[in-house]
């Protein structure tokens, strides 16, 4: 996840949070990104059960027939 960031980027990352949000918040706000993640990543790999019932029993899309070609036009000038 972090392999294009280095250790001085992270650090100043911190060093900025630290003293936007000060001493006191900061351990609060980093449970809160935290607890958001562990959310998002949840709710990312759960599979609704309607939605898997759906897909077991949905029938393919049905495949559109060609076009038929046409023909050449005949020029009026003949």
């Amino acid at each position: 996840m972090f392999s294009q960031i280095g250790p001085g980027e992270i650090i100043l990352v911190l060093a900025i949070a630290l003293i936007v949000l000060g001493p006191k918040r900061l351990p609060s706000a980093a449970r809160s990104i935290g607890h958001g993640l562990r959310e998002f990543k949840h709710s990312l790999s759960e599979v609704d059960p309607r939605e898997a019932e759906q897909d077991e029993h949905a029938e393919p899309a049905p495949v559109p027939a060609p076009a038929p070609k046409r023909a050449p036009a005949k020029s009026s000038a003949e």
